[in-house]
């Protein structure tokens, strides 16, 4: 049974969540405490009583714990890398990359520890100096989501202890390995009792009462966008800052001048590897009236070269859907483009594996529009609908016609073309001749529109979130 950890202690939860392997579902990956109402006050109470003296603990010793993390992670790649593709689903490379970012993101911010800056300015005042700096803001709350379950927790926690604030963490109750070995790792990396806490269980009540606490002081959010609604809502009641990241109905234009093969990869990489769901993932292939014919069927050669299988074997490019309320989510959608009038003319189908699983083949729509729910709405799923345009304008119009705003992209050769589509594309990230999908550990990650709120996560940038700034005045 695996613990949550609160005030430096691992504690039984209320009872327990299987965490099962959605590749083979007769495979338990281990069972995890839910915490209650009752222990995630205590985790926040713990957090509390530890901040002052975190929030003024020495920079080198936060770097070394984050360096430790990172170094660690790093070591148990392939272990860890296995574990998270066991309990989400997606292809074991994927897993080792996944797990690979995150001890770099550790690293990042083990060296952030030691960069961490000011400014002395003068006043309009004579004999008066100003002195800016900033300031850890104090308990926060961490909500992640189950598709990237060890990237997205690190890019949340290390900059939150890397500024000195505290943590109480709440992982997807579909992923709790990976959080769970996360938190081990920092844990037996020294942090002082209190300063993180790991609370698993549901959303509805661990996460409800992270909500409802006034000592948390901050929340940063990356899951759907209800319920991160709910979660500002919430938040500003309290008078607390918080930070989302939510859905995503990313376009990915192909130009009449594209390279070919490079567009084919690149849409196939942003529809459907990690099986559709990442809240980068293109769904809609906005494609030029030219090429389009000669890129549907480039699109259903490759698809159909798509090996869909165990995550762990070696030879499977996509693995299953994370579970069975995912799965049909999936099929409804594929249900209701054909009611709309587009056509499905790949896939969209449940398979058959080796073992009991939650297999999907990709699918792709043609002949759909902007406005059908399948070009809406986020599926969060293999599933992409190729939308015909007549030129680079209309092409433009219908990639920014959207709630949504996180990642675009372009394929073309033309250089008049990228740099416009850069300026003009309505997303926090822009991607040209590449999957909209992937991104750096060292930039800010967000987006605009419904997709996100408040300061950019990763980078440097993350400072504007994890941090209060604080101007004093010093007559001479």
């Amino acid at each position: 049974m695996f613990k949550n950890l609160i005030a430096g202690e691992w504690i039984h939860g209320s009872d327990a969540i299987r965490n099962l392997n959605p590749s083979d579902t007769n495979d338990l990956v281990g069972e995890y405490s839910r915490a209650s109402v009752d222990d995630t006050k205590l985790a926040i109470e713990a957090a509390k009583t530890a901040f002052p003296a975190w929030s003024r603990s020495s920079i080198l010793e936060r770097h070394a714990i984050l360096r430790s993390t990172a170094n660690e992670i790093l070591s148990r790649k392939e272990e860890l890398g296995r574990l998270l593709s066991r309990e989400e689903g997606k292809t074991l490379a994927e897993g080792v990359g996944e797990t690979i970012r995150a001890s770099q993101i550790f690293d990042f911010f083990a060296g952030e520890c030691l960069r961490l800056t000011g400014d002395v300015v003068p006043s309009a005042r004579p004999g008066v100096s100003v002195d800016i700096t900033r300031e850890p803001v104090g308990v926060v709350g961490i909500i992640t989501p189950w598709n990237f379950p060890i990237a997205i927790p690190a890019w949340k926690i290390a900059p939150a202890l890397c500024y000195g604030n505290t943590v109480v963490f709440k992982p997807a109750e579909l992923v709790p390995g990976s959080a769970w070995s996360i938190v081990d790792i920092l844990h037996r990396a020294g942090l002082p009792k209190g300063v993180l806490n790991l609370v698993m269980g549901k959303g509805s009540v661990v996460g409800q009462t992270m909500l409802d606490s006034v000592d948390v002081n901050a929340i940063t959010f990356t899951g759907s966008t209800n319920i991160g609604k709910q979660v500002a809502m919430t938040s500003v009641e309290h008078n607390r800052r918080f930070q989302l990241e939510m859905g995503g109905k990313n376009p990915f234009v192909v130009l009449d001048d594209a390279d070919l093969s490079v567009a084919v990869e690149a849409a196939v990489n942003s529809a459907f590897y990690s099986t559709g769901q990442r809240c980068t993932a293109s769904s809609r292939l906005i494609v030029t009236e030219g090429i389009h014919d000669r890129f549907v069927a480039a699109m259903s050669e490759r698809m159909k070269s798509l090996v869909i299988g165990d995550a762990l074997k070696p030879d499977t490019n996509i693995g299953p859907v994370v579970d069975q309320s995912q799965l049909q989510q999936d099929i409804d959608y594929i249900n209701i483009g054909k009611k709309e009038g587009a056509k499905l003319s790949f896939g969209g189908e449940m398979l058959e594996g080796p073992t009991p699983g939650f297999y999907f083949q990709p699918a792709l729509f043609t002949e759909a529009t902007n406005q059908m729910r399948i070009s809406r709405e986020e599926i969060f799923g293999p599933v992409a609908s190729v939308i015909r345009v007549r030129d680079y304008e209309e092409a433009l119009a219908t990639a920014n016609d959207t709630p949504f705003g996180l990642s675009s992209g372009i394929a073309t050769t033309s250089l008049k073309y990228a740099t416009h589509f850069k300026r003009n594309a309505e997303a926090g990230m822009v991607m040209v001749n590449l999957p909209t999908a992937g991104v750096d550990f060292h930039v800010p990650f967000g987006g605009r529109k419904a997709s996100s709120f408040g300061p950019r996560e990763q980078g440097k940038y993350a400072a504007e979130f994890f941090t209060t700034v604080k101007t004093a005045y010093t007559q001479a």
